[in-house]
């Protein structure tokens, strides 16, 4: 089918995929994202509580509760954790850590790495035939970071994307894009176990692994491999994954893959920043990296 027909129908199933109205996580999402937009913006002039409230239309205390149960920092604490001077200090701790997870094999105490994943690549051939023969199905969902897009093979999570709320089709045209050829189903049956297993830290256990599929040419299945083995809590540059996975003179090629790493979160891009500290690109927002490094952050400090 096609024409406008077609459209119509996809709108509809897009429509039906997504829910209408925030709730939850990602209502939750959506404050604390305009408190990191608003910090961000004005961290120089140290605002009040009071005024940060004010911004984001909640009470003084609602919002000091919602945002340090979200991430484990207070709004004040998290202008100092998302500054420069901290990535700096983050990377300055974890070269080495990126280092000893290789000479050992993990990225953690007795940890394969902090979400226990397995993962595998998808043939050379169904690589090169973008995805051909190859059915994904797909599916949104609510996490901490708003609406997550997952897509599934029968063979592990192949996909995970965000969107904020309205802008569902494009994320999805996005991942779709990638790999053009490949059979698409909307799917939340089978995409929401993936759902609730990844975003909720409770079930990171290495009994039930996550079991991945890379979809990507040699080089950048390599470099989202290297990106596995960075812990929680810590970070790298894109030189030292380029030392590791080719030469120190293929950084830029490292940050291209970096920035085509189709399963956002699990594989953690958020944790590469700029030879200097700096956050750098993110392929879904620098305000989504910041939440997402403060989650972490918060989660890290409460698991010891």
């Amino acid at each position: 089918m096609t024409g406008p027909d077609a459209m119509l129908n996809i709108q509809s199933v897009l429509a039906s995929a997504v829910p209408q109205v925030p709730e939850g996580p990602v209502a939750d999402y959506e404050i604390v994202r305009r408190t990191i937009e608003f910090l961000i913006a004005h961290w120089r002039q140290q605002p009040s509580l009071e005024r940060i409230a004010g911004h984001v239309g909640m009470p003084p205390l609602a919002l000091q509760k919602l945002f340090t149960r979200w991430c484990g920092l207070s709004p004040k604490a998290f202008i100092q954790a998302q500054t420069i001077d901290h990535a700096r200090a983050l990377l300055a701790a974890d070269v080495s850590v990126l280092d000893a997870s290789y000479e050992v094999g993990l990225s953690g105490p007795g940890r394969l790495h902090d979400l226990f994943v397995t993962h595998e690549a998808m043939s050379p051939g169904a690589y090169k035939a973008r995805g051909e023969g190859v059915t994904i199905k797909w599916g949104f969902h609510a996490s901490p970071f708003g609406y997550a897009l997952l897509m599934a093979t029968d063979r592990g999570l192949a996909g995970l994307a965000f969107a904020d709320p309205g802008q569902e089709q494009t994320a999805l045209d996005d991942m779709k894009s990638r790999f053009p050829c490949a059979l698409y189903e909307c799917d939340e049956q089978a995409t929401a176990p993936y759902a609730s297993r990844i975003f909720d830290p409770q079930r990171w256990r290495p009994d039930t692994p996550l079991r991945l599929v890379l979809i990507g040419s040699d080089f950048e299945v390599r470099v989202w491999e290297t990106l596995l083995a960075i812990p929680l809590g810590k970070a790298t540059t894109y030189s030292a994954i380029a030392e590791r996975v080719a030469n120190p003179k293929a950084a830029r090629a490292v940050g291209a893959a970096v920035g085509k790493n189709p399963i956002s979160f699990v594989v953690p891009c958020h944790r590469v920043l700029g030879k200097s500290g700096d956050l750098t690109g993110y392929h879904w927002g620098l305000t989504r990296k910041r939440a997402i490094l403060g989650w972490e952050a918060g989660f890290s400090g409460r698991d010891g």
